[in-house]
Parts: C-alpha cells; sequence; structure tokens
C-alpha cells in the first residue's frame, strides 16, 4: 500500500507514520506533504492507495485538496481519510459527503486509525 501524509506538523506527520508502519498492512512508499498544493505536486507522478489529511492546512486545506482530487479522473479513484481536529458532526458529514472514505477526529489512537484504514480500504484484520 503506497500513502501520503498531508499534514502541515511535522510531528503529526511522523505519528502517523510509526503508526502506518506498527500495522500489519503492507506499506510501501509513504509521501508526506505540508498542505494541499504539495499533495497535488507529489500526485503529479505517483500512484497512490489512499491518502491521508489534515483539513486546517495553510496554502491549500484538506477539503480543497479533496475538491481537486475529485475533479480529475485517476485522482478521484484514491481514496482518501481525513484526519482533522474539527471534531463537529457537521464538517465530517460534509467531508463524507464531498467523497472522502473515512474521518477520524484528533487526537486519536493508532487502533482508531488503524481501524478506519482497514475499513476504508477493505482490509481486515490488521494489528500491531
Amino acid at each position: 500500500m503506497d500513502v501520503m501524509i498531508v499534514d502541515d506538523s511535522p510531528a503529526m506527520r511522523t505519528f502517523i507514520r510509526r503508526v502506518l508502519l506498527l500495522s500489519s498492512l503492507e506499506v510501501g512508499s509513504c509521501l508526506e506533504a505540508a498542505n494541499g498544493e504539495e499533495a497535488l505536486q507529489l500526485l503529479e507522478g505517483n500512484w497512490l492507495d489512499v491518502v491521508l489529511t489534515d483539513i486546517h492546512m495553510p496554502r491549500m486545506d484538506g477539503e480543497e485538496l479533496l475538491r481537486h482530487m475529485l475533479r480529475h479522473e485517476v485522482w478521484k479513484l484514491i481514496p482518501v481519510v481525513v484526519l482533522s481536529a474539527d471534531q463537529t458532526r457537521e464538517r465530517a458529514r460534509r467531508m463524507l459527503e464531498m467523497g472522502a472514505k473515512g474521518y477520524v477526529s484528533k487526537p486519536f489512537t493508532p487502533e482508531k486509525l488503524r481501524r478506519e484504514l482497514e475499513q476504508s480500504l477493505g482490509v481486515r484484520r490488521a494489528s500491531f
């Protein structure tokens, strides 16, 4: 599984990468971007199995990133899981209605992220 982590916090990107490496999900490449603009640049030359994105980021937020991906013939096929400190039901509902495959509120546990990835990607019983 090839993954992109999109978050303006280097510490959060490191945490998510560690969670992925500790899971039994087979992770190949793990790209990182600090905002939606960087993510779009990385999407140009890479096929990914999933994008994990924050919402609130400078320059281009996760909502705009999702909009761009959904307008692109190939990128719209890549599942997007939102990881956000915004815990409102309205935001989660809106992101899911827009096309996100999952939504995880920060702070989250490694187990919660793993379960959401399993559900979003149709993978069973990845464990630490």
